[in-house]
């Protein structure tokens, strides 16, 4: 194994979440389970990413505010609740299933970071 190795594990694994809504917009917390997980999610969960994640759902707009000291980063997807708790047919339409869309995210870490993810152990052996 090289220092240049990484694995790609979902976002779970190196962060928790939470998830609110008002009228059709949601805003979901994404938070690192380890201090030294932080600069690869601010690297791979970007607003960009987040829009390709939620493609389906179509968001007007994706925003980011990073939260460095606590290691969090709320994300504000607008238009995407099919019009809000009062308009929408759509089973969760106060959107708090959400965040297990966002959380199912691929991320790829840093092999040497493996010991800080949350969950069972991975095991970085090749065969």
């Amino acid at each position: 194994m090289t220092t240049n190795d990484t694995i790609t594990v979902p976002l779970y694994r190196l962060a928790h979440s939470r998830t609110g809504d008002k009228g059709n917009r949601s805003n979901i917390s994404i938070i690192a389970w380890h201090a030294a997980l932080w600069d690869v999610l601010v690297d791979q969960v970007t607003e960009a990413a987040v829009a390709h994640q939620f493609a389906q759902r179509q968001p007007r707009q994706v925003t980011r505010y990073l939260l460095p000291q606590l290691q969090a980063m709320n994300i504000v997807l607008d238009d995407v609740l099919d019009g809000g708790v009062n308009d929408s047919l759509n089973l969760d339409s106060h959107g708090k299933a959400l965040s297990y869309l966002l959380l199912d995210l691929p991320i790829k870490v840093p092999a040497a970071l493996a010991p800080h993810l949350a969950g069972p152990p991975i095991s970085l052996s090749r065969t």
